[in-house]
């Protein structure tokens, strides 16, 4: 079994201390209710508007400079593109990022604002084309979850909240993390466990795409078929199956995973930009979700944080959320 050590994690946050920003974690007492109460963890007010820069960057900074002077190339549905091209453009290093071709000029834009190279391609032939652009020109080919330079990068998410729950005297019992192929959390568990054991370390996926829920409760990979998954307004966690590397860390490091329903992502969505004036993407509010409306899946009491991944929401998607009263939550105001 290959997974994550202190070192690796340790190193990677001393790489990244120069060029990522600490994100703070942020109380929500809108959120919370008698003896359960919430902090934000926002990785969503990182520069490229998600966590993606922290895994993208350890990698990059990780490469020998005969390989970064290939230049770099990346199948992504948007936040790892944007991640690659803003890392690589920081490093001087040139890179190709392979986006669906449904992706929106303001994402396209984006990228290309970077300084990076966009090609399009069917969503379903991005990984395929960026695999067949590292061969034809010899580009690295930088890998979206399922790599330990990315793990290590995102773990570092997991090392902040460690360390800034002892210098705020916090006691945290839980953490959510969003699951989509498992880079995320595999990192964040990973840290969590290896510096602060007792915390309870807990997955959160859309019901309708629950492979990674039901790959641990079976202690084993499953896939999901892309048209079952593809239902999830959480469009970056309609992953079909979590990836190989992850679901090691996944089994050594994290406790449980639990689901929530669309309208309570979408619910969730509402709250966070009306009480905390987050923009956050539907894949990244579902930690909320599990907060605001399954105390009894979760660890019966304490303090839990949510790890906000992203906020990277089409603004039309927000403006509709936004018109629909949110749904009641654990008996509280809101």
């Amino acid at each position: 079994m290959t997974v994550l050590t202190f070192n690796d994690i340790y190193a990677a946050r001393q790489r990244l201390e120069p060029v990522i920003a600490r994100t703070p974690l942020l109380a929500a007492p809108w959120a919370s209710c008698g003896h359960r109460s919430l902090l934000l963890k926002p990785e969503n007010l990182q520069v490229t508007g998600s966590f993606k820069i922290r895994g993208v960057c350890n990698f990059l900074l990780r490469l020998p400079d005969a390989q970064r002077a290939r230049g770099v190339v990346v199948g992504s549905s948007g936040n790892h593109g944007r991640a690659l091209a803003h890392a690589a453009r920081q490093e001087g290093v040139k890179a190709t990022v392979v986006l669906p071709s449904t992706t929106p000029e303001a994402t396209i834009d984006s990228v290309t604002g970077q300084g990076a190279e966009v090609r399009l391609a069917p969503a379903r032939d991005c990984a395929l084309l960026a695999e067949q652009l590292a061969e034809e020109h010899g580009h690295v080919l930088v890998p979206p979850f399922d790599d330990l330079d990315i793990i290590a990068g995102q773990a570092t998410i997991g090392l902040e909240i460690a360390e800034e729950a002892v210098a705020l005297g916090l006691d945290v019992a839980t953490v959510l993390v969003p699951v989509g192929t498992g880079g995320l959390i595999s990192g964040v568990a990973a840290a969590l466990k290896l510096t602060r054991p007792g915390i309870k370390v807990v997955g959160v996926e859309p019901e309708l795409a629950a492979d990674a829920q039901e790959s641990l409760h079976r202690g084993r990979r499953v896939s999901w078929p892309a048209e079952r998954v593809g239902r999830t307004m959480a469009d970056r966690l309609s992953t079909t199956t979590v990836g190989q590397l992850a679901f090691e860390h996944l089994r050594a490091f994290v406790d449980d995973i639990v689901t929530v329903t669309e309208d309570e992502i979408a619910s969730s969505v509402t709250l966070l930009a009306r009480h905390a004036d987050m923009s956050v993407e539907p894949s990244a509010a579902v930690t909320a979700a599990a907060h605001l409306y399954h105390e009894h899946d979760l660890p019966a009491a304490g303090r839990q944080v949510a790890v906000i991944s992203g906020r990277n929401i089409d603004p039309a998607l927000l403006a509709r959320l936004r018109e629909k009263p949110p749904l009641p939550f654990h008996n509280c105001t809101g």
